[in-house]
């Protein structure tokens, strides 16, 4: 009975452990791969290389483009020509759901 009961802590030991270190290698994980705008472009871009955007408030106002090969562009939300990249960027989206 006594070696049950310590298979059974020894096995809770071992869950403990393992749970511990997943979740803080998945927090460090998702970190690591979160791309910040730091500073800006100020060329304007074609919009057909464009294929999405996302918004950005922290550490400065910035919208990050990627384009079709995956690099991220970041510029200022305030030119027109990057509200006319934003709304086509979503129309392209809405198009395709359709």
């Amino acid at each position: 009975m006594k070696l049950h009961t310590a298979a059974i802590l020894l096995l809770f030991f071992w869950l403990g452990i393992f749970t511990v270190h997943t979740v803080q290698g998945s927090a460090s994980s998702q970190s690591m791969r979160k791309f910040s705008c730091v500073t800006l472009s100020t060329k304007q871009m074609n919009i057909q290389n464009l294929v999405s955007y996302e918004r950005q408030q922290v550490p400065t106002d910035a919208i990050m483009f990627i384009t079709a090969k995956g690099i991220k562009i970041c510029v200022s939300p305030n030119p027109r020509w990057v509200k006319a990249a934003m709304k086509r960027i979503d129309e392209r989206r809405a198009a395709k759901r359709k």
